[in-house]
């Protein structure tokens, strides 16, 4: 009995449960902890800065432990002058040196003195984090510009639906009073019609902006890290309208700073085959212990040993391996500069072109809010004329479809302005 009520709770509590309101910052703070992309990125991170540690790892003592537990079936023999042993000479006997078991353990001790190789390892892996760091900013702003975008379009489509809701009212209204007149014997019912098919189609308008609500809404979850089944709703309020680039900071140009970074690798790069030509020296040492047995004559014996020593090891000559690697680095080199300037050219192209839309569509905006309100001042008249008889009704669906576009207008006005500003924090690096 206790287990029923517990689940009827549980199931009156899932349905009681509403929509997550956000808004546009909220959905910012929930990309940069919950987007899997960003998440990767900032994993790779991660994973850069245990690879250094793993190199830098290499310039530590390596002690190393060996077993070597053996059992001589047939101990081998090896030929010897047989006067040694008191036999005939100029004859060979035959000598076996060892016992059956011999147990042997050796601890042994390496040191890298100088390697240039490690060296270069280490500096090309703290380049190559600044690298990813870059990168990881890179997507981070990539990600951050696809929720601006989806948020303000999905406020778009919610205004738009707004617009058709209250139309539709507004319409059906009109449509009520309109058969009264008609039950009076005072309208022909074509006039009602008329009308009905103009409410048609903005339901079936209406149904097409649902459906993409959404979709707009399932992509926002995505990117912000929320599950698709999960209900979200997003704040309409008066942001869209809101201008987003009132803090804009200076130029934040992250592509030309990645390949700067890129640059300095390859100048690392080519540090490394030069250093490639000089010699490797290590320290190493080595203790062994061995204890030999042979049971027949219950004959046991321990023998020490110990040696320390160094290695050098220096490539005289490679084939021309590093002399053509050389090559390919000043190739990717030469690569590079021309990638940063290109770059640079597009930016600056990317950050006029910006600047002039968000005019442009200044303009645009001002030009849809000028249209709203006459569209609705026209509407006021025709219906106002329309009761009185003045004007048909062809005139009024007429003057209701063009309210309807201005509206719309207005909204894809405020929408494109923002989209504007939007491509210009993304090209000066801005989007926080």
């Amino acid at each position: 009995m206790k287990s029923s009520i517990i689940i009827s709770f549980l199931i009156l509590l899932s349905f009681s449960v509403e929509a997550q309101t956000l808004d546009l910052e909220s959905c910012l703070k929930m990309a940069d902890t919950a987007n899997l992309t960003i998440v990767n990125a900032r994993l790779d991170i991660e994973m850069n800065k245990k690879q250094i540690k793993s190199y830098e790892a290499a310039r530590l003592p390596k002690v190393a432990l060996a077993a070597d537990y053996k059992y001589n079936a047939v101990i081998p023999g090896q030929l010897l002058p047989a006067e040694i042993v008191g036999g005939k000479p100029g004859t060979f006997a035959t000598v076996q040196f060892g016992v059956p078991y011999v147990l042997s353990n050796t601890v042994q001790l390496n040191q890298v003195v100088y390697n240039p190789q490690v060296n270069y390892g280490i500096s090309a892996l703290k380049i190559n984090q600044e690298v990813i760091e870059l990168q990881a900013n890179l997507t981070a702003q990539n990600v951050k510009y696809q929720v601006v975008q989806t948020f303000f379009n999905l406020q778009a489509t919610k205004k738009q639906l707004d617009f058709i809701k209250e139309n539709i009212t507004n319409l059906e209204k009109l449509i009520k009073n309109m058969q009264a007149l008609v039950d009076q014997k005072m309208v022909i019912p074509t006039e009602v019609d008329k009308l009905n098919i103009t409410r048609l189609n903005l339901a079936n308008q209406q149904q097409t902006l649902v459906a993409t609500q959404e979709k707009i809404e399932n992509f926002l979850k995505i990117l912000i890290g929320k599950d698709i089944t999960e209900k979200i709703d997003v704040k309409v309020d008066s942001s869209v309208e809101k201008s987003i680039v009132t803090d804009m900071k200076e130029n934040n140009l992250i592509e030309l700073q990645l390949i700067e970074a890129q640059k300095r690798l390859n100048i690392a790069e080519k540090s490394g085959i030069y250093m490639a030509y000089l010699p490797s020296l290590a320290f190493y040492a080595a203790y062994n212990y061995s204890y030999n047995i042979r049971p027949e004559t219950d004959f046991g014996k321990g023998i020490n040993g110990a040696f320390l020593g160094l290695k050098l090891d220096w490539t005289l000559f490679d084939g021309f391996e590093k002399h053509y690697k050389s090559k390919v680095n000043k190739i990717t080199a030469d690569k590079l500069n021309n990638q940063m300037e290109s770059t640079r050219l597009q930016l600056e192209m990317n950050i006029e072109n910006a600047k002039k839309q968000v005019e442009i569509q200044k303009t645009s905006l001002s030009i849809s809010q000028e249209q709203l309100k006459l569209a609705q001042t026209i509407n006021n008249q025709i219906k106002a004329s329309f009761e009185q008889g003045v004007v048909s009704s062809n005139d009024l669906v007429k003057n209701e479809t063009d309210l309807y576009q201005a509206q719309t207008n207005i909204v894809v006005a405020y929408l494109q302005l923002r989209q504007a500003e939007l491509d210009l924090l993304k090209a000066t690096g801005n989007i926080k």
